[in-house]
């Protein structure tokens, strides 16, 4: 059953919509502090927050019903700015090796073609996020604040190595697999409308 109130989808001041917002600002926030002062805590820390406002806000728009077309524009917005500024970071420190913070990137390159068909198909800018998407969004942003505590010299390196690698490179994968099921989607729907 469908408790939606007429008129919420255009809701712009809603708390998730306010917590991808932070999340936003946050984004050059965390490359000051990875580049500038080299404060890995607080960037470790910002990366953890940034997280968990992730789930926080999708498990807010479900319960409070809050969902809004600007949210769901904001959400994946915030998780590929946090992801791509990460990235760079941890590259530009020498944290993770250049092919890993371009591989990501270009399945974003390779999905650029897909708003394009869907406007001239009548359908919205961007498909609905499916759940392998999420699961590698989840694995990506996991694995960076465990990156970032694996180059340091401590106890705990190692341990933060091992998982942190392992959910990048799971990311990876289920990144790239979630781009090539976008563009399946947008094949069924292309034979969709040249059936009479």
């Amino acid at each position: 059953m469908n408790s939606e109130v007429p008129g919420t989808e255009d809701r712009i001041w809603t708390v998730p919509n306010a917590l991808s917002l932070a999340r936003l600002l946050g984004v050059p926030v965390f490359l000051w502090l990875v580049l500038g002062p080299k404060a890995d805590g607080w960037a470790v820390a910002l990366l953890m927050l940034a997280g968990f406002s992730d789930w926080l806000d999708g498990k807010i728009a479900r319960a409070w019903n809050q969902t809004s077309r600007l949210g769901r524009l904001l959400d994946p917005l915030a998780d590929r700015l946090y992801i791509l500024a990460t990235l760079l970071g941890l590259a530009l420190r020498d944290i993770i090796p250049w092919w890993l913070a371009l591989v990501i990137p270009l399945r974003d390159v390779m999905l650029l073609g897909i708003p394009p068909i869907l406007r001239r198909l009548g359908y919205g800018p961007a498909l609905p996020v499916h759940f392998l998407g999420k699961a590698a969004t989840a694995n990506l942003l996991y694995s960076f604040p465990l990156l970032f505590l694996a180059h340091h010299d401590t106890w705990y390196a190692d341990p933060a190595r091992i998982v942190g690698w392992s959910l990048a490179i799971w990311g990876v994968g289920l990144y790239w697999w979630s781009g090539v099921l976008y563009w399946v989607q947008v094949r069924q729907l292309l034979k969709g409308a040249k059936t009479p």
